[in-house]
């Protein structure tokens, strides 16, 4: 049996975790069928970090741990702009498109399939989004984090150019 340690405790509380798919593989071989399973997994903290893995396993315990783990160690920051995106931006991953484009406060997450799950635990409460070609969960789970790492404010624009943001409000 294993030990579950004060830091495994600490990493539960400290990421939401979301099962995206969980598929039942099966391989024939010379000696009959031998069936394992994938899972696709996805967390996040709601504050603009999140991650996603793929784990394959014989077991579908084994699976969502190995995914977990592998979601933890592919964390990505995801700039915010308050409760929406900064700006618009088209995630590509294969055959899958997501456009997404910031909402006014109280629009809500107006997406489907695996973009609404990983964007409630990214941490994103406004947001319009489009899935355009493959509708494949895998595929639109990375073109959805593809678009979240691209995202950029202003500041971060500005800083990477040495230049600064001018205030046109006063």
């Amino acid at each position: 049996m294993a030990r579950v340690t004060m830091k495994d405790k600490e990493e539960k509380k400290e990421f939401e975790e979301k099962m995206l798919k969980i598929s039942r593989v099966s391989k024939t071989t010379k000696g009959g069928r031998t069936i394992s399973f994938s899972v696709l997994a996805a967390v996040g903290d709601k504050k603009g970090r999140v991650g996603l893995g793929l784990g394959k396993a014989n077991g579908v315990p084994d699976a969502i741990k190995k995914a977990l783990a592998s979601a933890k160690k592919n964390i990505v920051n995801v700039s915010l702009n308050g409760t929406t995106i900064p700006h618009e931006i088209v995630g590509k991953w294969g055959a899958a498109e997501v456009f997404m484009a910031p909402a006014y406060e109280g629009t809500g997450v107006k997406a489907g399939s695996a973009v609404r799950e990983i964007l409630e635990i990214a941490g994103v409460h406004d947001i319009l989004t489009k899935i355009r070609g493959s509708r494949n969960k895998h595929n639109v789970a990375k073109a959805t984090v593809n678009a979240l790492k691209n995202l950029r404010t202003a500041e971060e624009v500005a800083k990477m150019r040495g230049k600064e943001v001018k205030d046109i409000s006063s």
